[in-house]
């Protein structure tokens, strides 16, 4: 016998939530903020805001499904099941956040707080809930097929994001490797700087964008042209790379196509790998290893 479907309920505590939390009371809390000129008032209403949400969609999950709910902090230690809806209740960060832990289960994105997000993953409202639900198992059913980037380690550690893999120093000090491609007749670069970025096309809306900028754009100096969030490419930039009798700077943008793959060989006492920000969540490297950077296999199924 199969299980029924399962909704899963990822959100994070709200600001209001972690004011408390940290001063004890509504009214101290409200007195920390008056303290710097705001107004908790503003904070409560977005906590009220997201509490509906949430509640809405609770009440449209189908009666016969099973229901659980899991907070950002605790995504790491929650076991997702194959016949999982994976309904995100709040920010576009939010869905990339639990992207890595997913393993082809389609994800609902619920914007908790309309207009202060851009709803590029969270496309949706609580009220379109019933309607979405019910469906997103349904043969037919239109979801998105977003790219992601995966890094893996010569010990066998592997990073999955769905926007932006980042290798470097902790603390974004200077870090040293050697970075090469794996169609470059195996020549690399023994470089200085703060850090590799690698990242998608969802990602091309956040982090890699503002160093893309920075660089000119596509077409400066060669750059590379931003893929689209569906496409199986990605755009990698080292971050102020150090010219040196020992380091150079000659790579330092690029493209990937799916099966390519970016090489850093750690020459560093210690080099951490993270993704979409989440610096908690990071794999540790040290002098000698080596990391390959790529398009994943895996891709995350966003409905609608």
């Amino acid at each position: 016998m199969s299980l029924a479907p399962r909704a899963v309920l990822v959100h994070r505590t709200t600001e209001y939530e972690e004011l408390v939390a940290r001063h004890g009371t509504h009214g101290q809390a409200a007195f920390f903020l008056s303290s710097r000129g705001r107004d908790i008032e503003e904070v409560a209403e977005r906590h009220r805001r997201t509490r509906r949400a949430l509640a809405e969609v609770t009440a449209a999950i189908p009666l016969t499904w099973r229901q659980s709910r899991v907070e950002r902090a605790d995504l790491d230690r929650f076991l997702f099941a194959p016949e999982d809806v994976v309904v995100v209740v709040g920010q576009d960060g939010l869905v990339a956040n639990v992207a890595k832990y997913l393993s082809g289960q389609p994800v609902v994105g619920i914007d908790a707080d309309p207009g202060r997000n851009a709803g590029v993953l969270v496309r949706h409202r609580p009220s379109d809930a019933p309607v979405l639900l019910p469906g997103a198992l349904a043969a037919g059913t239109g979801t998105t097929e977003l790219t992601m980037v995966e890094a893996v380690a010569d010990d066998t550690q592997r990073l999955l994001a769905l926007n932006e893999i980042y290798l470097g120093a902790a603390g974004h000090q200077t870090a040293r490797y050697r970075l090469g491609l794996d169609d470059d007749g195996g020549a690399v670069e023994a470089q200085a700087s703060s850090g590799v970025l690698v990242g998608t096309g969802t990602g091309a809306t956040g982090w890699i964008r503002s160093v893309w900028q920075e660089r000119g754009g596509a077409g400066a100096d060669g750059g590379p042209r931003l893929p689209s969030p569906t496409e199986q490419r990605l755009v990698w930039f080292v971050r102020e790379a150090w010219p040196s009798p020992a380091t150079g700077t000659s790579l330092v943008a690029g493209e990937l196509a799916a099966g390519r793959r970016l090489t850093l060989t750690v020459e560093s006492e210690r080099l951490i790998a993270f993704g979409d920000g989440i610096e908690t969540d990071a794999v540790e490297l040290t002098w000698g290893q080596r990391v390959r950077v790529g398009v994943c296999e895996q891709r995350l199924r966003l409905v609608g």
